[in-house]
């Protein structure tokens, strides 16, 4: 993975704020790291005498963010929210408002409180496509525990609050200074110090290391064989967009990884496992429509048949989403993605994209395996995350 940090380039930022600006787009700059809004960054700073997070606001990417994208919020309180036994997700977005030294920034990512807990000025976190894909295999943990001695291992736990308790119960009398940094299973890593070209760094040589790996264990000779091409994409956007009563936007992905994806034998259940990490599956939903046999009617109805069960097996007092799909594998074609303009599906595409690669090399690792039906259930209707929709 290509180092981006320029010592002449990076002269001309000497705040904290503006070398967490510059290294944040670094790391925005790499889609191998993070895609569209993923990840977050922080540092630690004081303001009017006062110890403050600085952390990526909800609604910035990476790539993009300015000073003004960096949530404010008084360290201490963010400290004190780490040890309570439980916390609601609307009492967590009160607390951190309530401790914003700047009401007018935008709110604190859901992994402020992670984040504080965190004894280094500058933390980086990404949803690496190669550390996930590793530990998306059925042989992860024990991957990743031989490739990372030195980092603090944790297995899947719904983000945000939760995450950092178990984080701060995990990390009680714990040396940071022998840590290298976090894995977290099925989801992503962090990487931090108190130099932000070192943090940086960390992280770039972190994710190299899986990269490397997976060159060596899991590479993938993209062949395939029959190849259809004749996807009427006027039906299927017209088709889509009656079902979801609005004109649909749809990205059609005939690239050689595509196509090798969609002619792969079992095709339902090959492509049927689950999102790379949890916070895509607000874009993608968990699995796709694949289309072998039957016409699109059917095979829609169908689809949104099985969401509803789904939706019904684990719902509790929330309103079901739309049920029709988000993209679609039709075999031995194409992967089409749809969205309420040419960017949602864009954005879609570019998710899939990056979950077939991961599919196909853990597979050589011995199978891909995602977070668990019930995780995605709450992930997909975790209110943080559908806000995120919204803005």
């Amino acid at each position: 993975m290509e180092n981006l940090w320029r010592d002449e380039e990076a002269k001309k930022f000497t705040s904290d704020l503006e070398l967490r600006v510059y290294t944040s787009n670094l790391l925005g700059r790499n889609d191998q790291l993070v895609l569209h809004g993923g990840g977050n960054t922080s540092v630690k700073t004081i303001q009017n005498g006062e110890k403050i997070l600085l952390v990526k606001g909800s609604g910035w990417d990476l790539v993009s963010i300015e000073a003004a994208g960096f949530a404010p919020v008084k360290l201490a309180a963010l400290l004190e929210m780490a040890k309570l036994s439980e916390l609601s997700d609307s009492d967590m977005v009160a607390g951190q408002k309530a401790a914003m030294s700047d009401s007018s920034a935008p709110n604190p990512s859901v992994e402020a409180i992670l984040h504080a807990l965190i004894p280094y000025k500058f933390v980086d976190h990404t949803h690496a496509d190669a550390v996930v894909t590793i530990s998306n295999a059925v042989s992860g943990e024990e991957n990743i525990k031989k490739l990372y001695p030195n980092f603090l291992i944790v297995p899947y736990v719904m983000p945000g609050f939760i995450l950092a308790h178990t984080i701060y119960e995990m990390t009680k009398g714990v040396d940071w200074t022998k840590l290298g940094g976090i894995i977290l299973h099925n989801h992503g890593i962090f990487t931090f110090d108190d130099d932000a070209k070192k943090s940086y760094e960390k992280m770039i040589n972190a994710v190299s290391k899986a990269e490397v790996f997976l060159e060596e264990n899991a590479s993938v000779n993209l062949e395939h064989t029959l190849i259809r091409s004749d996807c009427d994409i006027i039906k299927i956007q017209k088709f889509f967009s009656a079902q979801k009563g609005y004109e649909v936007s749809v990205v059609i992905n005939q690239s050689p990884l595509a196509k090798f994806y969609a002619s792969q034998e079992n095709l339902r259940s090959f492509a049927s496992r689950g999102v790379l990490t949890p916070e895509h599956i607000i874009r993608t939903k968990r699995v796709p429509l694949i289309m072998e046999d039957t016409n699109l009617e059917e095979g829609v109805n169908n689809y949104k048949k099985a969401y509803m069960e789904y939706f019904h097996r684990y719902a509790t007092n929330e309103m079901p989403l739309d049920p029709s799909p988000n993209y679609m594998v039709i075999k031995n074609a194409a992967v089409i993605s749809f969205g309420k303009n040419k960017k949602e599906a864009q954005i879609v595409s570019d998710i899939v994209e990056h979950t077939m690669l991961a599919v196909l090399r853990a597979d050589k690792l011995g199978g891909y395996k995602s977070i668990s039906e019930e995780n995605s259930f709450a992930m997909e209707y975790w209110e943080l995350e559908q806000a995120k929709l919204k803005k």
